[in-house]
C-alpha cells in the first residue's frame, strides 16, 4: 500500500451491532451519517438506523490516513455492499454478542464479505459482550476459521474511541 494513499476500510454487519457508534467514535471530525427513525420492535432501545452509509476520515498515530465506511445492516440494502466494498483494503464485520445464533451469523457475514471482496483483509468485532453473562469468543473464532484464512476476532465497545481505533489499526496492518 502506498503510504501516502488513504486506506479504505468498511464496517459491515447486522442492524444494531454498533457500526454507526464505531464510526462516530473513531472519527477525527464530524462523521457523516444517514440515519433515519427506526421502530422495529425486535430492536428495543434502537431509535434510528443507517439507510445509506456512514463515513469518517481518520489519521492513525503513524500518519496513515484511513477512510472508514459503515454499511447499513438491513438485507434490503445488501445492494450497497459491493459498491462500498469495491477497492477496500479491509472489512470489519461487527456482530452483536447478544445474538443467540452468533456463530452462524458470523459465518454468513464472513462468506458474504469474502465473496464480494475476496482480496480484502477481514476482521470480526463483537460488541455488547458486557451484556452477556459468561460470553465466550470461542464459537466466533471457530466460525471465523470457516473462511480458511486468518481472521482476527476482537471484542469491543463500539462507543470507545481507543478500542475502535485499535481495530482500525489492526485492519490497516492486516491489509498491508
Amino acid at each position: 500500500m502506498n503510504p501516502d494513499a488513504a486506506a479504505k476500510i468498511v464496517l459491515t454487519g447486522p442492524v444494531g451491532a454498533g457500526k454507526t457508534s464505531a464510526i462516530r467514535a473513531i472519527s477525527d471530525g464530524d462523521a457523516l451519517s444517514t440515519e433515519m427513525p427506526w421502530s422495529d420492535p425486535s430492536q428495543p432501545g434502537k431509535s434510528t438506523t443507517t439507510v445509506a452509509l456512514d463515513f469518517a476520515h481518520i489519521v492513525l498515530d503513524d500518519g496513515t490516513p484511513v477512510l472508514v465506511y459503515g454499511l447499513p445492516g438491513q438485507d434490503h440494502f445488501a445492494f450497497m455492499r459491493p459498491i462500498v466494498l469495491e477497492g477496500a483494503a479491509g472489512a470489519i464485520i461487527l456482530l452483536d454478542g447478544r445474538d443467540a445464533d452468533l456463530a452462524r451469523h458470523c459465518e454468513d457475514w464472513l462468506s458474504s464479505v469474502a465473496s464480494i471482496a475476496p482480496s480484502a483483509a477481514i476482521a470480526v468485532g463483537v460488541t455488547h459482550t458486557d451484556l452477556v453473562p459468561e460470553f465466550s469468543l470461542q464459537p466466533v473464532r471457530a466460525a471465523a476459521r470457516c473462511l480458511g484464512r486468518p481472521v482476527p476476532v476482537f471484542t469491543l465497545d463500539a462507543r470507545d474511541r481507543e478500542q475502535a481505533r485499535q481495530l482500525a489499526r489492526a485492519m490497516v496492518l492486516a491489509a498491508a
